[in-house]
C-alpha cells in the first residue's frame, strides 16, 4: 500500500457576511471572495467536500463528504453525506476493465450533480480498492485501477497522484473504528469509552478495539497493535484484517472450492444448502457450480461441523473481547437484516447466540426452502462460527447491529477522509 494518502484533498472556501454563513452555491465567485474579505475570522466558515470511492468485492461506494470549519486548528463538522452504490465489484470485471471504469464514471456523475460547478476544480477524487482486488493477480488488479485512473483524468476533479489504490486490510479496520467513534461521540473531548468494529465484507474482515487491560497488550501478537495518533490524541488498537474470511470468501471455503484445481466440470456441495439445489455462482470472475448434498445429512449440525473448519484455531482470540462493546456492520446487518432479527432502515442489538439460534432455524428448514439467497443457512452458520470459534466471542456478547451512525453510513470512508485531513495538517 503507497504510504501517502494523497495530495491536497481539501479546498478551504470561505463565504459569510456579519457571522451568516452562504451556501457556494447561491455565490458568484466574485461575490464569495468580496464578501468573506469582509468577515472577521472568528464567524468565517469554510466548506470542504470531498469524493471517496469504496472499491470493495461485492460493490463500488462513493461517499460525497461536505465539511464546516468553523474554528481554524480544530477538527470540522461533519455537515452531511451523500453515499451510493453500484453492484457488482470492480473485481467482477477482472477480464472488462474499461467496463468496470464505466461503473466508476456513473458514480462520478453523481458527484458533479452534488458539488457546486465552482468547487470542482478544487475537490479531490480518491478510490481505495480492498479485499476483492487484493485476491485478484497483481497485473489483473492493476489493468483494473489504471482504467479507473483515466476516468478521474477525464473528470473536473482534482485528481492526486496516488488518486487510486490498493488498500492495506488494516487500515481498513482501523479507519472504520474512528468512523464508528467519532459518529457515536467517543472522540469528542476526553472520553475513553470507545467501542469496537466488527467488520465483514465479502472477501475479508476485519476486527477492531481499544484494549484496556495490560494483559492483551502483552499476550497479543506485535503486528496486531498498531498506534493510531487522531485529533490530538494518541489510540493503541488492535487491529487485524483476515484476507480469505469474508463472507463470499467463506462460502468457497466451506463448498472446498479453494482446494481444488481445476474446478471446470465439478459440482461443490454442502449440508448447508437445500438438497434439491444445483446452480451455478460467479465470485471474483470465476464461475462455480455448486449445489446441495444429494445423500447424506443437512441441517445446522452437518452445516456447522463444515464453517467450523474454515475458522477454528485460525483467529486470534483476545480474551478481552468478551466484555467490551462491539458495533457490527456490513455482512453481520444484512443477513440480520434479510432474516427480520433487525430492522433493515434502524438496525438493532443482538447478542452472538442470536445469530446461533437463527441459523438453526434457517438450517433446519433446508427442505422446505424455497425463497430468498441460497446460502443463507450457510451465511448464518459462518458467522455464528466467525464470532464464537474465530473471534472467540462467548453467547451472550451483546453487538450493536448498524447500517448508519446520525444518518452516516458506518465503514472506512469517512475515518480515511478525518486519517487525511489531519496527515496533511491544512487546518491552522
Amino acid at each position: 500500500m503507497a504510504t501517502s494518502w494523497g495530495a491536497v484533498f481539501f479546498t478551504l472556501l470561505v463565504s459569510c457576511v456579519c457571522g451568516t454563513v452562504f451556501h457556494r452555491d447561491q455565490l458568484t465567485w466574485f461575490e464569495g471572495v468580496f464578501l468573506s474579505s469582509m468577515c472577521p475570522i472568528n464567524v468565517s466558515a469554510s466548506t470542504l467536500y470531498g469524493i471517496m470511492f469504496d472499491a470493495g468485492s461485492t460493490g463500488t461506494r462513493i461517499h460525497v463528504y461536505t465539511f464546516v470549519q468553523k474554528i481554524p486548528g480544530q477538527p470540522p463538522i461533519l455537515e452531511g453525506e451523500i453515499f451510493e452504490s453500484v453492484k457488482p465489484g470492480l473485481s467482477a470485471f477482472v477480464d472488462q476493465p474499461k467496463q468496470g471504469a464505466e461503473t466508476v464514471q456513473g458514480l462520478l456523475d453523481l458527484a458533479k450533480d452534488s458539488i457546486p460547478r465552482s468547487h470542482w476544480k478544487r475537490t479531490p477524487v480518491v478510490l481505495k480498492a480492498t479485499a476483492g482486488l487484493r485476491l485478484l493477480p497483481e497485473h489483473k488488479a492493476e489493468t483494473l485501477l489504471f482504467e479507473v485512473r483515466e476516468v478521474f483524468k477525464k473528470s473536473p476533479f482534482l485528481v492526486p497522484d496516488d488518486s487510486v489504490s490498493i488498500m492495506d486490510g488494516s487500515y481498513e479496520g482501523i479507519l472504520a473504528w474512528v468512523t464508528v467513534n467519532f459518529l457515536t461521540g467517543q472522540l469528542h473531548g476526553r472520553r475513553q469509552e470507545t467501542v469496537g468494529t466488527l467488520d465483514l465484507g465479502g472477501a475479508s474482515t476485519q476486527i477492531t478495539f481499544l484494549p484496556q487491560l495490560e494483559k492483551t497488550l502483552e499476550q497479543t501478537p506485535r503486528d496486531y497493535l498498531t498506534s493510531f495518533e487522531m485529533f490530538n490524541s494518541t489510540y493503541k488498537l488492535y487491529t487485524h484484517s483476515y484476507l480469505g474470511f469474508g463472507l463470499k470468501a467463506a462460502r468457497l471455503a466451506t463448498l472446498g472450492a479453494l482446494e481444488t484445481e481445476g474446478i471446470e466440470g465439478q459440482t461443490f456441495r454442502s449440508a448447508c444448502l437445500p438438497p434439491w439445489l444445483e446452480a451455478e455462482w460467479i465470485f471474483g470472475g470465476v464461475k462455480y457450480q455448486y449445489g446441495g448434498n444429494q445423500e447424506g445429512e443437512v441441517g445446522f449440525e452437518p452445516c456447522y461441523a463444515e464453517v467450523r473448519k474454515v475458522v477454528q484455531g485460525k483467529l486470534h482470540q483476545p480474551d478481552e473481547i468478551q466484555r467490551s462493546s462491539f458495533y457490527a456492520f456490513s455482512y453481520y446487518y444484512d443477513r440480520a437484516a434479510d432474516t427480520d432479527m433487525i430492522d433493515y432502515e434502524k438496525g438493532g442489538v443482538l447478542k452472538v447466540e442470536d445469530f446461533e439460534n437463527k441459523a438453526r432455524e434457517v438450517c433446519d428448514n433446508l427442505e422446505s426452502f424455497t425463497s430468498g439467497s441460497p446460502f443463507l443457512c450457510m451465511d448464518l452458520s459462518y458467522i455464528t462460527a466467525l464470532l464464537k470459534d474465530g473471534f472467540g466471542f462467548a453467547d451472550n456478547t451483546v453487538l450493536q447491529l448498524t447500517k448508519k451512525v446520525n444518518n452516516i453510513e458506518t465503514g472506512w470512508a469517512l475515518g480515511a477522509t478525518f486519517h487525511l485531513l489531519q496527515s496533511l495538517d491544512i487546518f491552522h
